[in-house]
């Protein structure tokens, strides 16, 4: 093989590895953030309970939040963390919050900077892929925040394909 051919070849080759080493990923739309924050509002509004509602991408970063009138200051970065939490382990808020109660190996989760592990925080999911997540802050628990993000969830799951 000649020089000019064994450059060619060698060039062929690392424009191939580098195309091989992109990785094309999904994430939640402004559009589909917007409407599942203001629906998980929304829906704890209906309860009496004044909530922010946090959307972020599949990274943690923020695309949409909300926060209902008379909702707490806290509430903001309550929601915040909990959507981060949520989009970065892939997993609820409250499913982690149990296991780090259980699971001695799992205790130190709550050291991680800005993870929160309590109920409220839940994956968006296209399919099995996690495009991103809402995080509610700002009802009595947990519990009630995680059941107004699961039903904005429900809501707008046809946003989510």
């Amino acid at each position: 093989m000649t020089r000019h051919a064994l450059l060619a070849a060698a060039a062929l080759l690392a424009s191939g590895q580098a195309q091989a080493q992109l990785v094309q990923e999904r994430t939640v739309s402004l559009a589909a953030a917007q409407a599942i924050a203001l629906a998980a509002v929304e829906a704890c509004a209906a309860r009496n309970f004044a909530v922010t509602a946090t959307v972020v991408d599949r990274s943690g970063v923020i695309r949409a939040m909300l926060r209902a009138d008379r909702a707490g200051p806290h509430t903001i970065g309550a929601s915040r963390k909990k959507a981060f939490t949520s989009a970065s382990a892939r997993n609820a808020t409250s499913a982690m919050a149990q296991a780090a109660e259980s699971n001695p190996g799992a205790r130190n989760l709550v050291h991680i900077p800005g993870f929160l592990l309590l109920g409220g925080g839940v994956p968006l999911r296209a399919g099995d892929e996690v495009v991103g997540a809402v995080g509610v802050g700002g009802a009595p628990s947990g519990q009630i925040d995680e059941e107004c993000a699961n039903a904005a969830i429900e809501k707008h799951r046809d946003m989510l394909r």
